[in-house]
């Protein structure tokens, strides 16, 4: 019996977009909570919040007219006294009168009544003319509407429209002049122009300022005509204006009303201007007020709307930061798979998804460098088998070229017996003699050199390695226009090593110095001295373009090197470290970067 493992296939829903539609539904819901809850208070609230609103409309517009209406008092009781003043001449007088008309060009006329009759009326002509009008139009206005002197006290003066011409809309203030030398009480009665109480009524485009004069009719308002016309406020339900009395007896200072005019259902608010018990009334259509709720629900409704394109966008964006890193994670893991250790997983938060990503690169490194590693020991394997069998070969070699070279140098000597000392020829062989000397001893150092032994420890002089070092690369060194000097200190203790070991550690040092130059001209030194602890030193320096400071504590770590592939494989300062550890000594390196680099090995005496 065979069983059959089946996997479980469905369509693939991505992480970003669950989390999508997760915060848009918790958005949907949160918001039309918030907004059925908003538009069920203001629909409760509304009225109540429209009435107190129109009653402040009102009472701030009031207390505005109150004001303007307390400066004309003033003013036109200064243009009484200056008129009634017989004190002064009439030439000064109309200067006076003429002076004020400019400094209040409100006022179009003044007139003083005393006992009911008038006494004297002067007018601003300018004014009268830009209107259209003369003087005699406003005086057959007075005669037609005489003033109620028994209703004019001088804590309320009597105001009502007075507007002959659309082109001059004006009123008429009449108020008591004080005065100290007369007692007959002196009405004086101003026509001013309304342009300043008009811009209190257009101030707002929302309410709909009127004001009643003392007479019952409309003294400003946002509707030309009324004004014009001096249309009496029948638009006013009986019981509104009932509801008003209190305002007038001072009983109440605003109030605020509902009520059908002209068939259109208002909400009014109304307050009383207290300089001269006029009534000021600020209304607005329920529908408005209706309209406005609607206004508020459709741009709750746009709110909303806005909140969840913003909310998807931002939701798709974040979501797409939290996966996205799963998704890179998810690819890279793949090319691990595949061998591919070079991979790198960008870090773009500092979360846990952060960690792991930091943590996989962690990982990926160092896979990367145990496989580099891996490549690079399995390289210096080749090349040491490759060093080891090129040893063997430049060891036969040599052992083939000391003996010719040896019968050269005997037939040199012999040569040299038979010749004078003072011919050319003889110095010709003195030079054979001793270049052949120098090619024996380079071969001997380097067939003892490529001669493997055991570690033998035995007393060795330092300046002799140093010498047979020096002897076995001085000439690579010269070819490469790089200069070999020796600073030797005498009578140096010997030590307790393999001299062949620390030599190899020498020609080292000094084959990288000549490779650190890189072709240029340069310079090595090999100093040797006597430390104070009774150790020996030996500075192997080169004038080459010096370590960099970052990297100086991994020079001597296995295959660890700066040089091009081929030409380096890393473990040569390594094996030096370990050979100068064997000896109980210590290497370390000094160095500038464009200074050069100084290699000290420290050994201790015998």
């Amino acid at each position: 019996m065979s069983a059959t493992a089946t996997r479980r296939v469905g369509w693939r829903f991505p992480i970003r977009f669950k989390i999508l539609l997760s915060m848009l539904v918790v958005i949907t819901i949160v918001v039309s909570v918030i907004t059925f809850t908003m538009a069920n208070l203001f629909h409760s609230d509304k009225k109540t919040y429209i009435r107190g609103l129109t009653s402040l409309v009102a009472v701030h517009a009031a207390e505005e007219v109150n004001s303007i209406l307390q400066g004309y008092k003033e003013r036109l009781q200064m243009f009484g006294r200056v008129m009634y003043d017989p004190r002064l001449p009439q030439k000064e007088k109309a200067q006076l009168l003429e002076g004020l008309f400019e400094d209040f060009p409100e006022f179009v006329s003044v007139t003083l009544y005393q006992n009911g009759a008038e006494q004297a009326t002067v007018y601003d002509t300018r004014a009268l003319q830009l209107a259209g009008l003369g003087k005699q139009d406003l005086q057959t206005f007075r005669n037609e509407h005489p003033l109620p002197f028994a209703n004019i006290t001088a804590r309320h003066p009597y105001v009502f429209n007075t507007t002959l011409s659309d082109r001059l809309p004006a009123f008429t203030l009449a108020t008591p002049v004080a005065l100290t030398d007369t007692q007959t009480p002196v009405i004086a009665g101003a026509t001013i122009q309304l342009a300043t109480l008009l811009r209190v009524a257009n101030r707002t485009s929302v309410f709909d300022i009127f004001i009643i004069d003392n007479a019952g009719k409309v003294l400003i308002s946002r509707d030309p005509n009324q004004v014009a016309a001096r249309t009496r406020v029948d638009w006013l339900p009986p019981d509104v204006l009932s509801a008003i009395e209190p305002l007038l007896k001072g009983q109440t200072a605003a109030s605020s009303l509902e009520y059908l005019s002209n068939d259109i259902e208002m909400i009014g608010g109304y307050a009383l201007v207290e300089v001269s018990n006029l009534v000021l009334g600020a209304q607005i259509p329920k529908s408005a007020a209706y309209l406005t709720a609607r206004e508020l629900l459709n741009t709750l409704t746009w709110v909303s709307l806005g909140l969840l394109v913003i909310s998807a966008v931002i939701s798709l964006f974040w979501s797409r930061q939290v996966t996205r890193p799963v998704e890179q994670l998810s690819l890279a893991a793949r090319e691990v798979g595949q061998g591919k250790f070079d991979i790198h997983v960008e870090v773009t938060s500092h979360d846990e998804m952060g960690d792991l990503a930091r943590s996989f690169n962690q990982m990926t490194a160092e896979l990367h460098n145990r496989e580099e590693a891996l490549n690079q020991a399995q390289s210096a394997l080749v090349q040491s088998e490759k060093m080891s069998a090129f040893g063997q070969l430049s060891a036969g070699i040599a052992h083939e070229v000391k003996n010719p070279l040896a019968g050269i140098l005997g037939y040199a000597q012999l040569s040299m017996r038979k010749v004078d000392k003072d011919s050319p020829v003889y110095r010709h062989l003195s030079l054979i003699e001793k270049e052949t000397k120098r090619c024996k001893d380079i071969i001997e150092n380097l067939m003892k050199f490529a001669r493997q032994e055991k570690m033998a420890m035995e007393l060795t002089d330092l300046n002799q390695v140093v010498n047979e070092a020096c002897t076995i690369v001085d000439h690579q060194l010269t070819i490469n226009q790089v200069k070999l000097n020796k600073e030797l200190a005498a009578d140096l203790p010997k030590f307790m090593g393999n001299g062949n070991q620390v030599q190899q550690v020498l020609m080292n040092l000094m084959i990288n110095a000549q490779q650190a130059l890189d072709g240029k001209a340069g310079s090595v030194t090999l100093h040797t001295r006597l430390l104070q602890n009774h150790r020996l030193e030996v500075r192997v320096t080169d004038t080459g373009p010096g370590i960099p400071k970052e990297i100086q504590s991994k020079i001597f770590e296995p295959f660890f090197t700066t040089k091009p592939v081929g030409k380096g494989t890393g473990l040569g300062l390594s094996v030096s470290y370990g050979i100068i550890r064997d000896h109980q000594g210590d290497i370390h390196i000094e160095s500038e970067p464009g200074l050069g680099a100084s290699f000290v090995i420290t050994l201790p005496a015998a």
